[in-house]
């Protein structure tokens, strides 16, 4: 019986569609996230003392901390994007497929 719903899905177009959007949704995600990394890496390797910088007199806060932190925080952001996409349109899709393919 579950052989028979997995062919059903996998020969569905509303299947096709949902792999296809999330795909390209966490590509896009994920594209974000690696070019700010490697940014961040290439700022680190040819301008490290623009980062070393203090971020005014008297601190020993530089500019990278908190462009460290603000990688970091993104990262989470966008993970938090990418749960609230799954968690709606996602599963909708899915709830959808299944009632197609079980119906």
């Amino acid at each position: 019986m579950n052989d028979d719903i997995y062919q059903r899905i996998e020969k569905s177009a509303r299947f096709r569609q949902l792999v296809k959007k999330r795909q390209t949704f966490a590509a896009f995600l994920s594209a974000i996230v690696l070019i700010l990394y490697v940014g961040f890496i290439l700022l680190i390797a040819f301008a490290p003392g623009w980062l070393g910088t203090p971020l005014y007199d008297g601190t020993n806060v530089t500019r990278g901390i908190p462009i460290g932190v603000g990688l970091i925080v993104i990262s989470f952001l966008l993970t938090g994007v990418y749960v609230r996409r799954a968690n709606g349109e996602f599963d909708r899709l899915t709830r959808e497929l299944l009632k197609e393919v079980k119906g």
